[in-house]
């Protein structure tokens, strides 16, 4: 296992390319957004002076906050060691504030010197993070609110030809308004999956605790293995009560951009954590909710972009698993020249250094699929000067 606070970064570039979208398989809609009919990436790549680089998806929307503080925190600090150069990169969005796109901006940025620092080191990521196992579990995740039952079926039917033993589906439909049809489609996937599959329902934050408690009793002989995001991510004092008031498994995190928010679902009485590594403020954040869950012995799986969020689960429990949306990820995998083995319900990583994914740029760049880009170096970007807050 290497660590990466006493490494010396001497970056030169940063730089945002953004790809066309590509056509869903089905064009999926949840309880409060959609239907989405297809999918884009845009991802960043950061490059040292010896020409290595790492690269993980980002949000490119907000090129603002990356020009006034954390791209020229990382183009005027050579040589600083980077627990410290972490350090100023994380105050530098103080102002920006810990639950917002800052942070999971500065969370991507750490991990692509992660990603930086293993290719460099030569070894797979999940390697340089101490993982025994290049393997995963992983959940199928789809079952939009919109899809016809003969859709649900060929999902279902697709999933489990994968071998996988969970599929979550979407609930809340017509904004949360929809129950009993939401109940009558859980419990037809139920009919569908037999007793040896689990089933899990996402309600995207749709419903009031009352709510949530009466589809949980329209859905009881469905044996769910959790209900994920009823209420609002917020309301921590309804999730409570929620919690207080049901044995269902409930599940948050997939909305927070700080690991400083997870004690309190703990204590709200959530029994299943999922934090997204882009979604956080950097790969220990992400350790740290994966350390309380194993704690609490609570459940733990990570979503987001599966297939670079697979390196790192590789070092969480055997029984953690990613979620595969496949609906999203299956039209973006054309991108990918190098990406996860995916049989048997499982993640196989490939021993390439750094993160298991690589998007193959040269197709990309002959197919015109290259949208957007966008360097920030010495040339354009000048040393950062923080701005104090009255």
């Amino acid at each position: 296992m290497y660590s990466i606070d006493q490494e010396i970064f001497y970056i030169r570039s940063i730089t945002i390319r953004v790809l066309a979208p590509v056509k869903a398989v089905i064009p999926i809609q949840d309880a409060t957004m959609g239907p989405f009919p297809a999918f884009g990436i845009a991802l960043m790549t950061i490059m040292d002076e010896d020409g290595y680089t790492g690269e993980v998806p980002v949000y490119s929307s907000y090129d603002n906050i990356l020009e006034a503080s954390l791209v020229p925190l990382l183009l005027y600090n050579d040589g600083m060691p980077y627990h410290e150069l972490y350090k100023q990169l994380y105050w530098s969005i103080r102002n920006e504030g810990f639950r917002g796109p800052a942070s999971a901006l500065l969370g991507q940025i750490d991990m692509a010197l992660h990603d930086l620092a293993a290719r460099r080191k030569g070894v797979p990521l999940h390697r340089y993070l101490g993982a025994g196992r290049s393997e995963m579990k992983v959940y199928g995740s789809g079952g939009g609110t919109n899809y016809s039952y003969k859709e649900l079926e060929q999902e279902v039917a697709y999933f489990t030809g994968m071998g996988v033993d969970c599929y979550k589906m979407k609930v809340g439909k017509g904004f949360g308004t929809c129950m009993q049809e939401d109940a009558e489609r859980v419990l037809f996937v139920r009919s569908l999956l037999g007793n040896k599959i689990r089933l899990a329902v996402d309600a995207n934050q749709i419903w009031t605790t009352d709510e949530a408690l009466r589809f949980i009793e329209l859905t009881a002989t469905a044996e769910l293995a959790w209900l994920e995001e009823p209420i609002h991510s917020a309301a921590l004092d309804q999730i409570t009560q929620l919690c207080k008031r049901t044995d269902m498994k409930i599940a948050y995190g997939e909305s927070e951009r700080s690991a400083k928010v997870f004690p309190a679902l703990v204590n709200a009485g959530v029994s299943h954590l999922q934090p997204v590594p882009g979604h956080l403020a950097g790969i220990k954040e992400w350790s740290a909710v994966k350390e309380l869950a194993g704690r609490f012995s609570l459940e733990f799986s990570s979503g987001g972009y599966s297939l670079f969020t697979a390196s790192l689960m590789a070092v969480a429990g055997e029984a953690c698993q990613v979620e595969y949306l496949h609906a999203i990820m299956a039209g973006l995998e054309t991108y990918f020249g190098t990406r996860p083995e995916w049989k048997n319900g499982r993640f196989y990583l490939p021993e390439v250094p750094g993160l298991a994914v690589r998007v193959n740029w040269q197709e990309a760049e002959q197919q015109d699929k290259v949208i957007h880009k966008k360097v920030w170096d010495k040339r354009n970007v000048r040393e950062y000067r923080p701005v104090v807050s009255l």
